[in-house]
């Protein structure tokens, strides 16, 4: 049977990694900046959206996905892998 969620429960695979990666950028890096930095790249993200992805309550569409992987500097690929 298909499951629609991660083997942890969460919502999603990437959020931790998203996590590690923002709060690895050189400059210090909030949720609500990382959210302006994806609206400025034309992905209409807040705070909220951003902290739900993080904590894995919230799905990631493949277009949100490769576009922080893009605003992160990273490929997509590293945001799923284990």
């Amino acid at each position: 049977m298909y499951k629609n969620k991660a083997e942890n429960g969460r919502n999603n695979i990437c959020g931790q990694k998203i996590k590690r990666f923002r709060e690895n950028l050189p400059e210090k890096t909030s949720q609500r900046k990382l959210a302006d930095m994806l609206q400025v790249k034309g992905l209409d993200l807040d705070k909220n959206a951003v902290q739900r992805i993080e904590s894995g309550q919230r799905f990631v569409t493949d277009i949100e996905l490769k576009c922080i992987a893009a605003v992160l500097g990273v490929s997509y690929q590293d945001l799923l892998d284990d």
